[in-house]
């Protein structure tokens, strides 16, 4: 078994300018992991380009530091998500792995409204949870605060695809083995 660890960044808003159902994935960025332990096995990570709300909110871009320039030059959806499956697939036994439910829900999304195959199985990991189940939190806490509460420190940009996904795999010692 491998457990992908997959953050994804989407359009977004804190103005409602972009409604919940209409988010979309702008950044892809995963991870793969031994079962057996914290080996990394691959990284993926791509920039998509939106198709319902293709300019990005002042917000979105403050938030992931993704700027229009770089989604403006990515492939649609669903060229990514061809790519992102074919790196999936190249693992044994790959478990879809995120930070709480909303990565797999966004995917979900994403898959139904360009009319694609989810690349996953039914199987999915909320890190979260098991994170805080680990340590007997009684409440979960965000990615940054479990890296604090373990003393690691955050490395990369938060709310960057790529860089959340890396800090969820060097949790992996409090997650799966």
């Amino acid at each position: 078994m491998t457990y992908i660890i997959v953050d994804f960044e989407a359009t977004c808003s804190d103005r409602n300018e972009v409604p919940r159902e209409e988010m979309e994935i702008i950044e892809i960025g995963a991870v793969a992991l031994w079962q057996n332990g914290p080996d990394l096995r691959g990284e993926f990570q791509s920039f998509v380009k939106p198709t319902r709300h293709p300019v990005l909110t002042d917000f979105c871009r403050r938030l992931t530091s993704i700027t229009q320039k770089k989604v403006e030059a990515a492939d649609p959806f669903p060229a990514v998500l061809e790519r992102f499956a074919a790196w999936i697939q190249a693992f044994d036994s790959p478990v879809f792995c995120s930070w709480g439910d909303y990565d797999r829900y966004q995917l979900q999304q994403d898959c139904s409204y360009h009319d694609v195959p989810y690349p996953f199985g039914e199987e999915h990991i909320n890190i979260k949870t098991r994170f805080a189940s680990s340590l007997n939190l009684r409440k979960a806490c965000g990615l940054e605060q479990a890296l604090r509460r373990v003393g690691l420190p955050f490395e990369g940009t938060p709310h960057r695809g790529i860089d959340d996904a890396r800090n969820m795999a060097n949790l992996s010692g409090y997650l799966f083995f």
